[in-house]
Parts: C-alpha cells; sequence; structure tokens
C-alpha cells in the first residue's frame, strides 16, 4: 500500500490542464480566472462630484460667500458653462466636474435664493468632494490578475470594465455511481437486506461544493454488464467516482469493468483509515482524459477519500491552489486512545474559545455511522500505531468544508 500522501501526488501528476473557456458574466461566480484583466476605460472616466452640492472655486469661499448659479448638472449630464470667480454650478453625486472647478460644497452648507448660492462655510480646500479621472483605475491597467477566484465583488468590477464574458478555466464535469444490489433510492422503503443510497447523493453534494458540476447515473447493480454500461456513460464526465465495490468480495465488481473500458489502474488501496480500499486509474480517449476514483462504500470513508484525494483534483482543473481540507491544531478535550496500523481520520467536534482551538472525538461506530458523521465539522488525525492521548495534548485536527 502506498500513503495518503504518495496517493495525492499520483493524483496531481496525471491531472490534464484545466480547459480555459469564457463564461457568461452572470455565470462565473466561483470560477477561477484564465487571463489577466485589463480594464478598458479610466475610471472614474471623468473628474467627477462625490456628493450633491455645488461646484466651486476654492480660493473664492470665504466667510459668508455669495456666489452666481450659472446651471444645474445631473448625473448623466454634461456642464457645458465654465466656472468664473464669484459663481458655482449646482451638482449631482457622480456628475462631471465642469470646468474651471476644484471644490464641491455640499449642499447641507448652503442656502440657494433663486439663482444666488449662500456658502455658509468659512473656508474649502481645493480637491473637497472630487474624484479626479483615472484615480481608481486607468486605462490598459491590469485589474485582476490570472488565478483570480470570482467572489460577488470581481463580478461588480468585470462589469465596470467592461467584460460581459468573462476568461475562466472551465467547470470539470463529475458523474458519480453508487454499486450494490442493497442499494434503492432515498425515496424507497427499504425491505430486508436493503438500505437507501445515501452515498450517491451525498458525494454530488461534495462535488457541487468543490465547484465541479456534479451529476449522479444512479445505482449500479452488482452486475457486470448493468455496471458497465453506466461506467461507460460515467467515462464521458472529466470524473468518474464510484462508491463500493472496490474491496475484495465476490461482488466486488468494479476494477474488473473499469479494466473492461481501458481504464488504467494506478493505485488501489492506501494506508489509511477509514478509506483504504480506495482505487484510483485514468481512462484516455482521442477528445477525452477522465480520472477515476473508487472509493469504500461505506459513507465516512467515501467522505475522508473525496475530500482527500477527489476534492484537490477538481480544484486544480478549476485552476485553483486552494487546499480542500485546512489543518489546525487543536487541544483534545478528553483522553484518546488511537489502535491500528493505519493513519485515521476521526470524526471530531472544533471548536474555538479566546483564540485556542479544541477538538472533541465523537462516538463514532464506524464506517457506516452517519448519525455521528453528521455532529462533525472535523477530522481529528493520529499517526498510525497504538498510541494513548491525554486530555489536553495538542494535535492536527482537518475542517470539514460547510
Amino acid at each position: 500500500m502506498i500513503t495518503v500522501e504518495q496517493a495525492i501526488s499520483e493524483i496531481m501528476h496525471r491531472l490534464p490542464i484545466g480547459r480555459p473557456v469564457h463564461c457568461p458574466l452572470d455565470e462565473s461566480v466561483g470560477l477561477i480566472l484564465s487571463e489577466d484583466i485589463q480594464s478598458d476605460i479610466d475610471s472614474p472616466p471623468y473628474d467627477k462630484s462625490l456628493v450633491d452640492g455645488y461646484a466651486v472655486i476654492a480660493s473664492d469661499i470665504q466667510t459668508n460667500t455669495r456666489l452666481e448659479i450659472l446651471e444645474e448638472v445631473m448625473a448623466g449630464q454634461t456642464p457645458t458653462q465654465t466656472l468664473r470667480p464669484g459663481t458655482a454650478i449646482e451638482i449631482m453625486t457622480g456628475a462631471p466636474l465642469p470646468a474651471g472647478a476644484d471644490a464641491v460644497v455640499m449642499v447641507e452648507q448652503t442656502t440657494r435664493e433663486d439663482s444666488v448660492v449662500w456658502i455658509q462655510q468659512d473656508a474649502i480646500a481645493p480637491e473637497t468632494n472630487v474624484m479626479r479621472q483615472a484615480t481608481s483605475l486607468s486605462k490598459g491597467q491590469t485589474v485582476l490578475a490570472k488565478g483570480t477566484l470570482i467572489r460577488p465583488i470581481e463580478i461588480g468590477i468585470l462589469a465596470e470594465i467592461g467584460c460581459p464574458n468573462v476568461p475562466v478555466y472551465q467547470r470539470p464535469t463529475l458523474s458519480v455511481i453508487s454499486t450494490g444490489d442493497e442499494l434503492v433510492n432515498a425515496s424507497e422503503i427499504p425491505e430486508g437486506g436493503q438500505i437507501r443510497n445515501s452515498n450517491g447523493p451525498l458525494l454530488s453534494a461534495l462535488g457541487n461544493a468543490c465547484g465541479a458540476q456534479a451529476r449522479s447515473l444512479g445505482i449500479g447493480l452488482d452486475n457486470f454488464e448493468a455496471l458497465s454500461e453506466l461506467v461507460e456513460q460515467g467515462l464521458e464526465a472529466d470524473i468518474l467516482v464510484l462508491s463500493g465495490g472496490v474491496s475484495a468480495g465476490v461482488k466486488d465488481l468494479v476494477p474488473g469493468v473499469l479494466a473492461h473500458h481501458q481504464v488504467m489502474q494506478v493505485f488501489h488501496k492506501v494506508q489509511l483509515k477509514p478509506g483504504k480500499p480506495i482505487w484510483f486509474g485514468i481512462a484516455k480517449s482521442q477528445t477525452q482524459t477522465t480520472l477515476v476514483f473508487g472509493l469504500p462504500g461505506n459513507p465516512v470513508s467515501s467522505l475522508v477519500c473525496f475530500l482527500l484525494f477527489v476534492a484537490p483534483a477538481i480544484y486544480k482543473l478549476l485552476g485553483s491552489q486552494r487546499n480542500a481540507l485546512v489543518s489546525r491544531t487543536a487541544r483534545l478535550t478528553d483522553d484518546f486512545t488511537q489502535r491500528g496500523d493505519r493513519p485515521t481520520y476521526f470524526p471530531a467536534c472544533l471548536t474555538e474559545q479566546d483564540g485556542v482551538h479544541y477538538v472533541t472525538t465523537l462516538a463514532w461506530k464506524g464506517s457506516a455511522d452517519q448519525n455521528t458523521l453528521s455532529q462533525a465539522n472535523g477530522l481529528a488525525f493520529f499517526e498510525a500505531g497504538e498510541q494513548f492521548f491525554t486530555k489536553g495534548s495538542e494535535i492536527t485536527v482537518y475542517e470539514i468544508p460547510s
């Protein structure tokens, strides 16, 4: 068996380059820029007023100054007059600053009488309440760099600089197959020997949360021909994830079906608990490269393996450098005994108090215990080997993404 680190290296080494595409602006949130973005305008595109008030010549303003109003300039209009000493132009927020003006007096500091305005402040400094052209950015300036994650904030600036079609890395497609004759859909009442398919919805949700475009292909029965048909569909995606059928049982058909479809095995089994039986391989055709992950059928094993191995692949295809699992150092709130010859990722509850992180291991009853898993927001990590950890010991905890 290989280690977790070796397995991740094997996956990353074989990842294809993310596909650059152009995406409509309103569909680009959560994607990563594949190119630098330059502005096609100055911002602001002209000298403008930051307030409602009166554009003035700053040196005109003294105690109880009286100015003649030449015109009114609303947002969306342009001035037609040039200021001269003893005059003012009424102006709205965002409107262009008239020629000759170097400051704007706020309307709250004025009194108007017909075509005359009285300034009720003793003085005003040049440039007060004025924003000059290109103060924010200039035409040709790189505003957003390649590799930037597009958030709602970036949508605003992309719209301002005229980028309706955004160069990004394409969202990878991900297909999910849950295997096993015992599985029924969540809408059905299980009969004797049956259980509901929870892995399929769990893995699809994880894929979507990580930024992939996930699609469930349903339940694959423990039948070579039926499973083979689903796998053939799944290989049309960038990533195919199967749960169950990767151990050594009579009906663990996944490796054989994948071999039938010329999926090249890279590794099978990793020094890991839970998740030891994980399988990984690559399928290549003239038009498509598909990463194929065979995850163990138990839900906690599937979750751990997805976060450790599948999520980083999704992020890299998206052009992101982020990690799926963020680590923290935390203090145990109780004694804990680690047993076994494999590194263990144990469901836990991570809390913080006064800047210190604490971790409580949960009463996990094994890899199928989803009820306990639902209470977890972290995975407490313990190295292989029998060890006893006392309350207060510091260990590594990986946060489960929300």
